[in-house]
């Protein structure tokens, strides 16, 4: 990690309330999509319950494996994001939210706006591939 360049608040209050905002509508949908994915999971293993599962000899067993396998990864996926939004609220409140983890300067407002999330500004992101 680099040195970090910004301490204070990067944003102004509009554009604090205005990331708030979208980090809020965010983290809704993703708690809405891990009840959906939730609720995916459950029925799923609900369903494999009722009958005699044998996924190496059942042709329908590697379906099932791979939707439990697909459904995991987007529950983990999902629960990850909510995690980091949750660390972008802590961010915000602090005043750091905005700041680059890597170098520490400004991320731009633009990247943010279209991922809230982001942690790294665009020059980073990209010297990270």
């Amino acid at each position: 990690m680099m040195g970090k360049q910004s301490s204070g608040t990067v944003l102004s209050s509009s554009q604090r309330a205005a990331m708030r905002d979208l980090l809020t509508a965010d983290r809704e949908r993703t708690v809405t999509q891990i009840t959906a994915l939730t609720r995916d999971w459950d029925d799923l293993v609900d369903s494999s319950a009722l009958v005699a599962n044998d996924d190496e000899h059942d042709p329908e067993g590697a379906t099932i494996a791979f939707e439990r396998s697909h459904l995991q990864a987007l529950l983990d996926r999902a629960r990850a994001h909510l995690d980091d939004l949750d660390e972008m609220f802590r961010r915000l409140h602090l005043g750091t939210y905005g700041v680059c983890d890597d170098c520490g300067r400004p991320i731009a407002l633009g990247r943010l706006k279209a991922r809230p999330s982001a942690r790294t500004c665009i020059e980073c992101a990209e010297r990270g591939r």
